[in-house]
């Protein structure tokens, strides 16, 4: 398997566990969201051990809640270590995002939601103190996604990229950089007259506003037009938009940065699956290509 291809994957879904068990795909890794693989027995973690053996896995998270005033769940995040230990993951991840928070007379409630922050600096000391424990947990840096958000704060007084990039020198964190996500926020918003710019500059901005060696992996995903509004529900394939970016941050951060196709949703055949992640392979070796004619 080639450098390229070591560093592409796809999302484990359980329609596929079977194919994939009886031949593996030309993949470099496989990610599970890790909430998923919490119990300490169970037929879901054997599958997930199985494939470990044959597949580096990313664990990517949706219930860390690290932007939360809160703090961490520190039930959550030993269920999280034990898991990495039993499974020893290339990497570990989650999401820019709050869940937790205190409610009057019902103790901490969660969301069950990934909820955006206001980029402050009040937002960004909260995250950081979070984010530390985790890590110290852990005991490793992970990697934090940049969120799809319905909504800006007033008092924002960070851009987005900037604050990642802040967040990664403080910490030590990598960022998972979510290009469905930037292109759904920057149609959005040109829709919504907050961003005059056309939308898939605005997203090939934020790349270049983000420090290529803070990626950690890019996230590739297809979205929902409304007609008014776009939503992420990774349910199609990735749109013409997202492909142009992708090819895009694979000029700022590099034709071998980790790369994962996700589908979540109306969950297709394998086929189709790996046909996106064939397309995003091609797309790293036309960038590998153009810098070695650079160079």
């Amino acid at each position: 398997m080639n450098a390229l291809r070591e560093h592409l994957g796809i999302g484990l879904r359980q329609p596929h566990y079977r194919e994939i068990a009886e031949a593996p795909p030309a993949l470099g890794f496989l990610e599970v969201h890790s909430e998923n693989f919490f119990a300490d027995g169970g037929a879901a973690l054997a599958v997930l051990q199985g494939m470990r053996e044959r597949h580096a896995i990313s664990l990517h998270g949706v219930g860390l809640a690290l932007c939360s005033a809160a703090g961490i769940d520190e039930w959550h995040l030993e269920r999280l270590a034990r898991l990495a230990d039993r499974i020893e993951p290339v990497r570990i991840s989650d999401h820019a995002a709050f869940a937790r928070a205190p409610l009057a007379g019902a103790g901490l409630v969660h969301a069950a939601d990934l909820l955006p922050v206001a980029f402050t600096d009040e937002s960004l000391e909260i995250f950081c103190a979070n984010l530390q424990r985790v890590q110290e947990r852990l005991r490793r840096p992970i990697l934090v996604e940049n969120l799809s958000a319905y909504l800006s704060f007033d008092d924002d007084a960070w851009p987005e990229a900037a604050f990642f990039a802040e967040l990664a020198r403080r910490t030590g964190c990598g960022v998972l950089l979510d290009v469905n996500n930037l292109v759904v926020n920057a149609i959005n918003a040109q829709r919504d007259g907050c961003d005059a710019r056309e939308p898939i500059a605005a997203a090939c901005a934020w790349i270049d506003a983000l420090p290529a060696h803070c990626v950690g992996e890019v996230h590739l995903a297809g979205y929902h037009d409304t007609g008014t509004l776009v939503i992420d529900d990774h349910g199609s394939r990735v749109h013409a938009p997202v492909w142009q970016v992708y090819r895009h941050a694979l000029a700022h951060c590099g034709p071998t940065v980790p790369t994962l196709v996700e589908w979540d949703t109306d969950v297709p055949p394998l086929a189709v699956l790996l046909d996106e992640a064939e397309r995003a392979h091609a797309l790293r070796c036309e960038a590998a290509s153009a810098m070695e004619i650079a160079a």
